[in-house]
C-alpha cells in the first residue's frame, strides 16, 4: 500500500496522541473489506495504528462496497467499508454505519480534452446518451467514450445517485477499480470517466461542475454537488473484537484527522 505523505509535524502529533490513548490493543488484528476508493484512506490510517501498535495485524481487502458490507455482514471482516450511505435492505441485516469522511467525486476526461466544465445535466446527458460527441459540449468534433464502474460500486451509486441516472447509463466499460478507471481514461482522448478526488492523479484532467471545482474546502462547504461519504460499517448487534474497537476508535476521532485529510478527504469530526 502506498503510504499517504504527511507533514512531519502532522505525523508525530498524530502518532504522539494516539499512542497515549490506543493502550487497549496488546495484540490481535483487524480486518477491513469493501471501497476501492478507500484504499489511500484506510491504507494510511492502517500503517499509522500498526506504527504504534506493531503487535497487531492489519489487512485490508479491496473488492468494492457491495462485496465489503457483503463480507462484515457474513461475518468475514471486522469492519466493511463502503463508499456510499447503506440501503435500507442493508440496514435491515443488521448493520451500522459510522461516516469516516467525505469526498468528492471526480469527472475525469482526457488532458487533451478542451472542455474544463460542466452542468450536471450535462453530465447525466452524456451519460444517459442524450449528447454523443464532445462538439455539443465546447470540445472536438469526436465520440464521447462513457467509462464508469462495476454494479455494486460505492462510487457508481454515489454517482449516478447524485446525477439521477440510475439504471440509465449508457457505459462502454464498466471497469472494477478506481485505478482503472482512470488509467482508461488517461488512454483514450474522447473517454470520460468518474473516480474518487483522493484517488486521481496528474494522467487524467478534473472537470469543474458548474463552475466549481472539486477541493477539499468546496466538498466541505457542499459548493461542489457531486460528493459522497465514506462509511465504515459494522454489524450492530455484535461488539467488535478489542484491538478492532480501538482502531475503529482511533479511525474516527480527531487523531486521525490529519491523516485523512492528507488522503485528499474531509474528515467527518
Amino acid at each position: 500500500m502506498k503510504r499517504a505523505i504527511l507533514p512531519a509535524l502532522a505525523v508525530f502529533t498524530a502518532l504522539a496522541l494516539f499512542a497515549g490513548c490506543g493502550s487497549a490493543a496488546s495484540g490481535g488484528s483487524v480486518s477491513t473489506d469493501g471501497s476501492t476508493s478507500m484504499e489511500k484512506v484506510i491504507g494510511a490510517l492502517g500503517e499509522y495504528y500498526t506504527d504504534a501498535h506493531s503487535e497487531v495485524s492489519f489487512t485490508y481487502n479491496p473488492t468494492g462496497s457491495g462485496s465489503g458490507i457483503a463480507a462484515v455482514s457474513e461475518g468475514r471482516c471486522d469492519i466493511g467499508l463502503a463508499s456510499r450511505a447503506l440501503k435500507d435492505d442493508e440496514k435491515a441485516l443488521g448493520l451500522s454505519e459510522t461516516v469516516l469522511a467525505y469526498d468528492g467525486i471526480a469527472v475525469i476526461v482526457h488532458p487533451d480534452n478542451p472542455v474544463s466544465d460542466l452542468s450536471l445535466e450535462q453530465i447525466a446527458a452524456v451519460y444517459t446518451g442524450a449528447i454523443t460527441n464532445w462538439s455539443e459540449l465546447g470540445g472536438e468534433d469526436s465520440e464521447i467514450v462513457l467509462i464508469g464502474r462495476e454494479a455494486g460500486s460505492g462510487t457508481r451509486d454515489g454517482f449516478e445517485s447524485i446525477t439521477d441516472t440510475e439504471d440509465a447509463c449508457q457505459y462502454r466499460q464498466e471497469l472494477t477499480s478506481t485505478g482503472d478507471v482512470t488509467a482508461t481514461v488517461s488512454q483514450n482522448p474522447g473517454a470520460i470517466g468518474y473516480a474518487s478526488l483522493a484517488s486521481v492523479s496528474d494522467s487524467v484532467k478534473v472537470l469543474s461542475i458548474d463552475g466549481v471545482a472539486p477541493a477539499e474546502e468546496t466538498v466541505k462547504n457542499a459548493s461542489y454537488t457531486l460528493q459522497r461519504p465514506f462509511m465504515l460499517v459494522t454489524r450492530a448487534d455484535e461488539a467488535l473484537s478489542e484491538t478492532a474497537q480501538d482502531f475503529f476508535d482511533f479511525a474516527t476521532s480527531s487523531e486521525a484527522a490529519d491523516i485523512i485529510t492528507a488522503a485528499g478527504l474531509v474528515p467527518a469530526v
